[in-house]
């Protein structure tokens, strides 16, 4: 699953609060927009939690053990 999209657009219909979204529309703002953002924020964050035991795991192990192809760098760091 990735959480970047594909530049696709598909409608949809989406509930938001009568005040709150008479404030954006004042205030100039792209529903659309600003809900795919927020869509997107909200996808990338479960990611991250749902892998995060994995992550930090590689991280540990990294640490540990150096990267794994790291002696065929041919530039330095």
């Amino acid at each position: 699953m990735g959480v970047q999209g594909t530049g696709k657009k598909k409608a949809t219909n989406l509930s938001l609060d009568r005040e709150l979204l008479k404030d954006a529309k004042a205030l100039g703002v792209n529903i659309s927009q600003a809900a795919e953002e927020g869509v997107r924020d909200a996808a990338r964050k479960a990611w991250l939690e749902e892998n995060r035991a994995s992550l930090e795991a590689w991280g540990e192990w990294v640490e540990k053990n150096g990267l794994p192809l790291e002696k065929y760098r041919m530039f330095d760091v």
